[in-house]
């Protein structure tokens, strides 16, 4: 069995947890709690894998990732 390692970003409303993954677009859930968007994340990512893999894409891995802020005037 073949690992990957993505980057997900987590973001908190009033009602739930958001979650997607900048490398594969289009892949993205959602969870009640942060633990369940994480479990709901690694599904959708799974899923997403197995059909590029199936249809002979290759499977995008980015070296790296920055997170940061920036502060904007208006």
């Amino acid at each position: 069995m073949e690992s990957f390692r993505f980057s997900v970003i987590l973001e908190k409303d009033e009602s739930a947890y958001y979650v997607f993954c900048h490398e594969l677009q289009g892949c993205y859930t959602q969870g009640s709690t942060y633990e369940e968007a994480l479990e709901n994340i690694q599904d959708a990512i799974r899923l997403h894998i197995e059909d590029r893999i199936s249809s002979g894409e290759s499977i995008p891995q980015h070296k790296m990732v920055s997170l940061t802020t920036v502060d904007v005037a208006v």
